[in-house]
């Protein structure tokens, strides 16, 4: 099956990428989101939008992209001879977009935290925990692209 797949590599690439793209967007404004959540007061009516808005982006956008990114993933790394399994690059990558993963559950337990008015961190941590997507991103980019090693 997997040699089937050659053929449809570029549509693969393609889709795997705007999958990727959708879901860094959500992963660089959620975090954002909590940022401006931390500022309202509990039981407002601009919490009470943050939450609408933090469930949507969530629900919605970003974990559907995560999980159509590692579809479409999973099919190209399938096709024969595209990925080199022993490369360092290929490891790194993976390694990356799997602590992508964690932090979107870590979104998602910290969007539970808002929704039920139990949020302890400050605005400082969210501002903080607002680069990492984007530091893991960046190395991706990196090996996928270039691939140093």
């Amino acid at each position: 099956m997997p040699e089937m797949l050659a053929p449809y590599m570029l549509w693969l690439k393609a889709f795997h990428i705007m999958s990727f793209i959708a879901w860094m967007a959500g992963l660089f404004y959620l975090p954002r989101l909590f940022v401006y959540h931390c500022q309202v007061a509990a039981g407002s009516a601009e919490a009470e939008r943050f939450k609408v808005m933090e469930y949507k982006l969530l629900r919605f956008i970003t974990t559907p992209a995560m999980i159509s990114t590692f579809v479409f993933g999973g099919l190209l790394s399938s096709i024969p001879g595209l990925v080199d399994w022993h490369s360092g690059w290929w490891l790194t990558k993976l390694a990356c977009v799997l602590a992508m993963a964690g932090f979107n559950g870590a979104c998602g337990r910290w969007r539970r935290d808002f929704a039920h008015d139990r949020n302890t961190r400050p605005e400082r941590f969210y501002r903080m925990a607002n680069e990492v997507p984007t530091v893991l991103m960046m190395i991706i980019v990196i090996m996928v692209v270039v691939r140093p090693f």
